[in-house]
């Protein structure tokens, strides 16, 4: 196969969309056609459990390839779909039994209801530790201040989404392998849970030297790819000790560096939504997206705005024509998609 006779599919893969309302859009079915794989849906997009399970069918019928489908269902304020689904607690509330087979077990409730919907991917759970308590984006969300909670809790509820058979929690549920698996992406690395702003808005930078980080932020993640985490999903923080210079989603340091080569994490990684304004603001999105790519992430998220959807799509090709972005990191970050796909794509 002509490598840039497939590039502009290839480079779409590696972008994962939204959409406005409860019905399949033309721009998605363009975006579709054009070969983006992985589509991220919002509370904008729910109505019922019935109208989502149809969407999502309808999603997964333009084409004959795998279409991925995800949300963010975390629980607590986080929870993009509601009536007709179990109301889940925050990661917080949860903690607060310190039990690893009730968070499994929410888990395996989690992934039995967006199973029945046709979603595969769960972008959660949240991995930050909550060390600071003026942080306005994750609080609740986060299980805990103290790593080892967060660590253990995480990886409960990573084995919960995947459907971890060899978990032998002394529960009924837990022990119930027949109950549908989805992947889980935890978030947001190498950590958001001491920033003091909120990177929708601005982009956060933390002085923290790498001894505090290895301490504090990383724990969490590393038991998470040790546990077997199909996913992880970069912040846009800037980590002075890591990279001084660029934040982490489109750091080769933090990702390929840290993520990749010292974690040894070798699955999907995902970007926060490159709408936000601590990355578009600062570097727009053509920047943004192809720094993302060259650094090591394999799937941008671009949310909301079509512009920007096939903007960053073609921001990738033109990368690539030009010599900035290598061939294989293409190629690479779609033999990651397939597998992911492989295992939980239905």
């Amino acid at each position: 196969m002509n490598f840039m006779r497939d590039a502009d599919a290839r480079a779409a893969r590696l972008v994962c969309v939204g959409f406005d309302g409860p019905e399949v859009t033309d721009d998605l079915r363009q975006l579709i056609a054009r070969g983006v794989s992985s589509v991220i849906l919002f509370t904008r997009n729910f109505q019922s459990q019935a109208q989502l399970g149809e969407l999502c069918r309808e999603i997964k019928g333009l084409t004959r390839r795998p279409i991925l489908i995800g949300v963010d269902q975390e629980g607590g304020r986080v929870q993009r779909f509601t009536e007709g689904f179990t109301l889940i607690p925050s990661m917080r509330d949860l903690a607060a039994t310190g039990d690893e087979a009730t968070v499994y077990a929410f888990g395996r409730t989690l992934a039995t209801e967006l199973r029945a919907v046709g979603v595969d991917l769960n972008f959660a759970p949240v991995l930050d530790v909550d060390s600071n308590p003026l942080n306005p984006v994750i609080g609740t969300r986060s299980f805990s201040d103290d790593p080892e909670t967060v660590s253990r809790l995480g990886c409960a509820m990573i084995r919960g989404l995947q459907g971890d058979a060899s978990v032998k929690y002394p529960d009924a549920l837990a022990k119930d392998s027949a109950v549908p698996s989805v992947a889980a992406c935890g978030k947001h690395f190498p950590g958001h849970g001491d920033t003091s702003v909120d990177s929708h808005l601005v982009l956060p930078r933390l002085v923290h030297d790498r001894a505090r980080l290895d301490r504090v932020e990383l724990p969490p993640f590393r038991a998470a790819i040790q546990a077997g985490v199909a996913a992880i999903m970069t912040s846009h923080v800037l980590f002075e000790a890591i990279d001084p210079t660029r934040p982490a989603t489109m750091s080769a340091a933090v990702i390929d560096g840290l993520l990749r080569q010292q974690l040894g994490f070798d699955r999907v990684v995902f970007s926060d939504d490159l709408e936000m304004k601590a990355v578009l603001d600062h570097y727009g999105i053509e920047q943004t997206v192809t720094q993302a790519a060259i650094a090591g992430v394999d799937v941008m998220c671009v949310c909301s705005r079509h512009d920007l959807q096939h903007l960053a799509i073609e921001a990738l090709i033109k990368a690539v024509e030009r010599g900035s972005l290598h061939k294989h990191r293409l190629i690479e970050s779609n033999h990651r998609i397939d597998a992911l796909m492989e295992r939980f794509v239905s």
